[in-house]
Order: C-alpha cells, then structure tokens, then sequence
C-alpha cells in the first residue's frame, strides 16, 4: 500500500485516480481548492489547497510515497509542482498528461496538426512545456502519462494499450480513453514502475 496525494482530486481525471487508488486498498490525500463534493470517505484525508501556494502545497504532499499531478497545465506550471515535491521529500511525480505533444505518423506534434482545435492549444502547448521541464530534472522520479486525443468519460474496461510517444489510434480510426481506464494504467505504473523518468501513452 501507498501513501499517494492527489493534486486535482476533484476534476474528471483527478477523481477517477482516487478511485482506482482506493479500489486498490492505497491511502490517498485528496488535494484541490474545495474537496467538499469528495465527503467523508474511508482511506482518503481532503485538504483544501491552493496549489499555487507553495508553501502550502509543499506542506499537504510531505510524507507521501507518490505525488500525481491532475491539474490543468495551463492553470498549475511545471515549478508549481517540481518544487513543493522536491522540497517536501517526495521522490515520485506522476503527471496526468496530454495528447498535444504526442507524436504523429510523419513525425509531428498532434498540437501542430493542421485543425488542431484552437481551444484546446492554450492548454496543450502549457501540458508539452511541462513535459518539457520534466525532461530536465534530475531528482524526481516523473513519469508523465499522455491520453489518446479524446479524452472521456466511460466504462472501466481494463483492456488497453500501451505506448511511447506515438498518439495511440484504434483499429476504427479513434483516438480515445476513458478517464476509468486511464486511471488503471496511472495506478499500475505506481505499483509496477516501468516508465521512470519517460512519458508514456494509454489507448484502445
């Protein structure tokens, strides 16, 4: 069992993380700026944490065995979170990633795509920026781990894939993960670490 803290337990990857962390017996501290709509649950300790507060931050993942990162990019930048965690003594981040940085067959960025949606760039260019930052540290244990392009809500299925760098496309032509199942590959990768210091891809 691990001790994990979650920054973002709240959003739609955030809570299907503490679910699966929970279905599998680890002790988890919900962090977000309101955990109310988490309640009072068996095995979780909410804080209500800005993370834009270091020092507060820093504070609230002190003493965890694992920290993952499920807030927007674009909201929450990659010192935001390096530093709290380094400083609180945790030694592993995971990331909630995304698909934007994720290679194509010609060997481009998806966010580089031609019709890439300019609302999502914002946050897309933010997510391969905080890959980017990862890529240069030294001292954490990261793991960053990019969706297919869509990115839903749906059944745990626990059939998947696993990749590199590649954006992941079904045999129907879809690039997509539920958030259920995305959560499964998150947990397995702490509990059976193969990807240290790499960013990998989940898919159907």
């Amino acid at each position: 069992m691990s001790k994990i803290a979650i920054i973002g337990a709240t959003g739609r990857a955030g809570s299907q993380l503490l679910e699966e962390a929970l279905r599998r017996g680890h002790s988890v501290t919900a962090i977000a700026r309101d955990t109310s709509k988490i309640g009072q649950r068996a095995g979780v300790v909410c804080k209500n944490v800005d993370a834009l507060d270091a020092e507060a931050l820093q504070a609230a993942v002190a003493g965890h065995d694992v920290v993952i990162s499920a807030a927007h990019f674009s909201t929450l930048p990659a010192a935001a979170v390096i530093e709290p965690v380094k400083k609180a003594g945790v030694k592993r981040l995971l990331v909630v990633g995304g698909a934007g940085s994720l290679l194509l067959p010609d060997g481009t960025r998806v966010i580089d795509s031609t019709g890439f949606p300019e609302a999502y760039k914002a946050e897309a260019s933010a997510g391969a920026l905080f890959l980017d930052n990862l890529r240069q540290e030294k001292d954490l244990d990261w793991t960053f781990l990019s969706p297919s392009a869509e990115f839903v809500e749906g059944e745990r299925t626990g059939t998947f894939r696993i990749g590199q760098d590649d954006l992941l496309v079904s045999s129907e032509g879809r690039s997509w993960i539920t958030f259920a199942d995305y959560a499964i590959a998150m947990l397995d990768e702490i509990e059976t670490p193969k990807h240290s210091r790499q960013r990998f891809a989940v898919g159907y």
